[in-house]
């Protein structure tokens, strides 16, 4: 949230707000510069990472004239140093060099870089006390108390990315935080919502990539399919929003046109909508605490007919119960989780293992965990990364089992 001074002091700014995207050729940083090339003079590029596309970094970066562009590859540096030739662009390339483009002075950073790999970033971005976008989920997801902690001393502004936080965002913006009772995240059930146990049981990888609604990246499309994304969005909340742990809520809704809903001590019920359309929250992040034009389909109620609604089915997708344990755990659990997951997707995708293996692999990475590094209590980001480490190696020497 935020002060009125601070608002006030935005309103009043004439000149272009200084951005930096980190992970800048993904889906994320693509609709970023979708709305950016509508808005001519509003924004000038400070720096921008990819991790392996210098093409297309090199093209993004003399387009809007950045001032760094970092590959994350090293031994993609002299590739991208060739194709930045002749301009004022500095090249950079390492994972050292990605963290140091978070330092780069900004009025708004967007932290879309996925995955671990995306966490130290993040939290160089977080410490400048500035307006932070973040789509990596993990920030909240492994390392939640030790980000929340960087987050407040820098006095930085958090805003969610993700269609479900961002929604919760607008619905508790100015609401009083007692009044507020339960806040519930709608899920599309993905591609697999109707399929019975033994058609989840031969799903390939291309089944799994086929969102009904959503375009995403690989990973985060099979989380969609596996319902972990929307356990790893629980454990998001929680870390955002001042709520209990059992206060929050998931519900499924096929048409992915209400993104989250926030009931309040009246009885009152207030929902975002908006067509699944990534650039909804992205534009208002950016032009926060504004709101600008946006070339989204616009909804049109009468054509939908109906919204509904369904418990979802943990059963058949047992992933959103472990997830949901691992938050009630706590500690290192939701750390454990979110390696163990990764390195399941990737094998899912791969094709080594089968698609109902993901959460009964992530599920016994968590349970050889405990006692052991489960029990660790991770106070700095160093620490964060030595239990995701360990974890990934510990989920690898598992996948045996489920081959």
């Amino acid at each position: 949230m935020t002060s009125s001074a601070t608002v006030e002091r935005l309103s009043v700014e004439t000149e272009p707000r200084r951005v930096s995207i980190l992970g800048a050729t993904g889906s994320i940083g693509t609709s970023t510069f979708d709305l950016l090339d509508r808005n001519p003079g509003a924004y000038d590029v400070v720096a921008l990472t990819a991790n392996h596309s210098v093409e297309a970094l090199a093209a993004l970066a003399l387009r809007h004239g950045a001032e760094l562009a970092v590959i994350g590859d090293p031994d993609k540096f002299a590739e991208l140093k060739d194709a930045l030739s002749g301009s004022d662009v500095e090249a950079a390339a390492g994972e050292d060099a990605v963290a140091e483009a978070a330092t780069r002075q900004a009025d708004w950073i967007m932290a879309a870089i996925s995955g671990a790999a995306g966490l130290r970033a993040t939290f160089e971005a977080a410490r400048q006390g500035t307006h932070l976008a973040f789509a990596n989920k993990e920030c909240l997801v492994s390392a939640g108390d030790v980000f929340m902690k960087v987050v407040a001393a820098a006095e930085t502004i958090l805003l969610p990315v993700d269609s479900e936080h961002s929604a919760g965002f607008q619905a508790i913006e100015s609401s009083i935080p007692e009044a507020i009772e339960r806040i519930v995240l709608t899920a599309s059930g993905g591609p697999f919502r109707t399929w019975s146990p033994e058609q989840l049981a031969s799903a390939r990888p291309e089944d799994a990539l086929k969102h009904p609604n959503w375009s995403m990246g690989r990973k985060i499309t099979v989380d969609s399919a596996t319902l972990m994304n929307k356990g790893l969005e629980l454990i998001e909340a929680f870390h955002l929003f001042p709520v209990e742990k059992d206060q929050l809520g998931v519900i499924v809704h096929p048409q992915s046109i209400v993104h989250c809903l926030v009931e309040y001590s009246d009885g009152s019920v207030l929902a975002q909508l908006s067509s699944p359309d990534m650039r909804t929250p992205i534009a208002y992040s950016l032009a926060w605490p504004k709101r600008m034009w946006c070339p989204t389909e616009r909804l049109d109620l009468e054509k939908l007919a109906q919204l509904t609604f369904e418990a979802p089915d943990e059963t058949r997708f047992p992933a959103l119960r472990i997830a949901r344990a691992a938050l009630e755990t706590g500690g290192s659990a939701t750390t454990i989780l979110n390696a163990a997951n990764e390195i399941a997707v990737g094998a899912f995708l791969e094709g080594r293992i089968g698609f109902v293996s993901i959460p009964a692999l992530v599920e016994s990475t968590l349970e050889a965990a405990a006692g052991g590094i489960g029990a660790q209590t991770a106070s700095t980001l160093d620490d964060v990364l030595h239990i995701d480490s360990e974890c990934r190696t510990l989920a690898s020497g598992l996948l045996e089992r489920f081959v």
